[in-house]
């Protein structure tokens, strides 16, 4: 399905939660699912269990167009190990063998450890370091999400489970109760015929849709070992599949051997247990799957790092430190700013240290460069601002309903302010000019995404690059910094300054030959 319909679901999200309730009770409906499940014996039984199987990952925040499908992100191999006996609480192990198609073509190889209260992640090289407290928490979610066994915990604590509307997936109405562990409310909608669990969702916030359904959706069930388990699993935002497993051999009560589970005590000693609050589950979770997830509570930078102002002129401020950037320009009647990466934290921090630096400037721009959610995930607190939010064609529409998405979960600055949606649009070329500076916006044409704008700071001669030039390193010539150096010629921009929308900054003259420019 389409970006733009995507964003208008999400928008009539609250239709399906005021149907009729249905006329069973919730424990009648948990019972009914334990037993066609195979029934409470048979899943007590279960002391462990290993599955093994094939993942794909998608990211519809990295799709090439607004209106386009999600960016198909690889295929991985997946084994699941779970001692549900063991003396320090379930452990579970995930190994992953994935090839990467997107970001970049390569292979990824790690495992994850999981106790109830802390956890470690495993590098190709046998390294161990503990997860985050944000990791953590998603991953007991996700795993609790999965289990085989979570009808029998629901069944086993009463207490925890409610009564609610009957709810939509897809094109179906579906009995369902709540059930509540912890910080976590899953809702659990049966088959009426089968009476086998169909879907577990959570209510999540998103940085770009805001409220939001993420829904695991179970199918093609196998009996084994007495139980049935749902081979088939596909996980879907709001109608958009971000990841879809096959599990192709399932084994109850296979022999594990304890070292599966083992945490160097090193590790365990630094392990941080499961975050508590405003968890931001689908950064985590979806980050994870792109390969470029920073295992850090600070979310932004390694544990100890900071955003940091970077002057590159006394009007012209970058944001460094953060996986991803932000530039400041002073102009003589207010202040714009380039991207608004992650989500509403980094933002704020821009917003309060560029007012900082230049008091009394109102934030007047907000000018993205194109519509990837690491880009663009703050990007409603510009708009609560009240900054003109200037996007490349053909997005205007998308960032539109961005601004107006409902953020009632975890209410942001835009939800409180209600400030209507002021966005504007550039085709080719557009420009922001006062007596203090000139700042020229060329939409030009790219392999990473349709719609893209390039940004000229014209009397200090900064370039604001994002994504096709990214100054950590050697940059060599590719199709993106080629298209960044035609751009360069056709504007007859020379001597610039690039700063990048990630790493740092590289001198134009010093990359000609990545630029094709020699």
């Amino acid at each position: 399905m389409k970006y733009a319909l995507m964003i208008s679901a999400a928008l009539l999200m609250a239709l399906g939660q005021g149907l009729p309730a249905s006329a069973q009770s919730p424990g009648d409906l948990v019972k009914q699912a334990v037993d066609a499940l195979g029934g409470a014996d048979a899943l007590r039984s279960v002391k462990t269990i290993v599955l093994k199987g094939d993942a794909k990952h998608w990211e519809p925040g990295q799709s090439n167009s607004v209106n386009g499908e999600s960016r198909f992100l690889g295929d991985s191999t997946l084994t699941t190990s779970v001692d549900y006996a063991n003396k320090d609480g379930v452990s579970v192990r995930y190994d992953w063998d994935r090839s990467m198609q997107y970001p970049a073509v390569e292979k990824l190889k790690y495992s994850e450890i999981r106790y109830p209260t802390y956890g470690a992640v495993i590098d190709d090289k046998g390294e161990a370091k503990p997860m985050s407290g944000i990791r953590m928490a998603a991953n007991l979610r996700e795993g609790g999400r999965g289990s085989p066994l979570l009808m029998l915990a629901a069944l086993d604590n009463p207490q925890r489970v409610s009564a609610i509307e009957d709810q939509k997936l897809g094109n179906q109405t579906l009995p369902a109760i709540a059930y509540t562990v912890g910080p976590t409310k899953y809702i659990i909608m049966f088959d009426r015929t089968t009476k086998l669990p169909v879907a577990v969702r959570t209510r999540d916030e998103d940085n770009i849709w805001g409220d939001s359904n993420y829904d695991l959706i179970l199918s093609d069930w196998r009996t084994v070992g007495g139980i049935k388990v749902a081979s088939t699993r596909s996980y879907k935002l709001n109608d958009m599949e971000v990841q879809h497993i096959t599990y192709k051999e399932i084994t109850p009560n296979a022999p594990i051997a304890p070292a599966t589970f083992a945490v160097p005590d090193a590790v365990k000693a630094a392990a941080k247990p499961p975050a508590t609050g405003n968890v931001p589950y689908q950064w985590v979770i979806r980050r994870l799957f792109l390969g470029r997830f920073t295992d850090s509570d600070a979310i932004y930078f390694p544990p100890g790092g900071s955003f940091k102002l970077v002057e590159l002129s006394p009007n012209v401020q970058m944001v460094q430190g953060g996986g991803a950037n932000n530039l400041i320009v002073n102009m003589k009647d207010g202040l714009a700013v380039f991207d608004a990466p992650t989500d509403e934290g980094q933002s704020k921090w821009v917003i309060d240290a560029a007012k900082a630096k230049y008091p009394g400037k109102p934030i007047k721009y907000l000018v993205l460069t194109h519509h990837h959610m690491d880009h663009t995930g703050g990007m409603r607190a510009f708009a609560a601002e009240g900054a003109t939010v200037i996007v490349p064609s053909p997005d205007k529409a998308y960032f539109e309903q961005v601004i107006k998405a409902p953020h009632t979960l975890e209410p942001d600055a835009q939800q409180k302010a209600m400030k209507p949606a002021t966005v504007q649009e550039v085709k080719d070329s557009f420009s922001i000019k006062d007596d203090g500076a000139e700042i020229n916006l060329y939409n030009i044409p790219n392999p990473h995404v349709e719609g893209f704008l390039l940004i000229h700071v014209v009397k200090d001669n900064i370039l604001w690059v994002t994504d096709l030039i990214s100054p950590r390193g050697p940059i060599s010539r590719n199709p993106a910094t080629v298209a960044v150096g035609e751009a360069l010629r056709k504007h007859n921009i020379t001597g610039a300054l690039i700063a990048g929308g990630h790493g740092t900054t590289a001198k134009q003259a010093d990359i000609a030959q990545a630029l094709a420019m020699n």
